[in-house]
């Protein structure tokens, strides 16, 4: 699994205070394999695009503020033979990396994505969190802080979709499983070693904003995750 190349894509707007920690623990969980790390610097007007360069990643400039097309600029430069989608709040260790190549490996997997965890000791939002990440392996849905992907198999479903705002990595995963199926492989949430990822939504947003988003996504049935004001909680810019 070492000869397989990995492109490493870290869809980043305003980073500047946790960009170079998530690229340190990239780089630590790469242990050596064969890879390449591109921040996509999404329209940011902070120093992400400085940092991330400073900490030797390939930076690209993608001027829609919107992660789905951020991650599509990423992968658009990237040369990899295999995806990897980190969000930029984000910590994968080198554990969560070994089993996801030993997915890959295996010759029976096309695409993927990993469980998460929270420091946030809340009752609340642990309880939350068990009710992703047991949705996400019931369902086959990949959070979008993880997303690993053949990078031929991304390319021939057109990447995320760029009419969404928000859930864009649902929508692809849904999209992905149907060439799974196809092709006969699998899509796996890999669960042994979670990616640690950050809680600053749940911080930084009170519950009744939450509540908010999801009743507007209700009451359009969808429809609002195509608008960026309907979904500022990835959007308004609070870090």
């Amino acid at each position: 699994m070492r000869d397989v190349k990995l492109s490493i894509i870290v869809p980043a707007y305003n980073e500047e205070r946790l960009i170079a920690g998530t690229l340190g623990c990239i780089r630590e969980a790469l242990d050596g394999r064969t890879a390449e790390i591109i921040v996509c610097d999404n329209n940011s007007t902070d120093r992400t695009a400085e940092i991330a360069r400073a900490a030797g990643a390939e930076v690209v400039f993608e001027p829609v503020n919107q992660i789905a097309r951020a991650r599509n600029a990423g992968a658009g430069r990237a040369s990899g033979d295999w995806l990897v989608f980190v969000d930029a709040d984000s910590c994968p260790t080198r554990a969560l990396f070994d089993e996801m190549t030993a997915a890959i490996g295996s010759g029976r997997c096309l695409a993927g994505g990993s469980t998460v965890a929270f420091a946030n000791p809340r009752l609340d939002v642990r309880a939350w969190v068990a009710l992703w990440n047991a949705l996400s392996r019931a369902a086959g849905w990949a959070a979008g802080s993880f997303i690993f992907c053949e990078a031929a198999a991304f390319r021939e479903s057109g990447g995320f979709d760029e009419t969404l705002y928000a859930a864009e990595e649902i929508e692809f995963s849904r999209r992905m499983k149907r060439l799974v199926r196809r092709r006969r492989m699998r899509f796996v949430i890999l669960h042994r070693h979670p990616l640690h990822t950050s809680d600053r939504k749940v911080r930084l947003y009170r519950p009744l904003e939450h509540f908010a988003f999801l009743l507007r996504f209700v009451a359009t049935g969808g429809r609002s995750l195509r608008r960026r004001e309907a979904c500022s909680i990835w959007y308004d810019g609070r870090r």
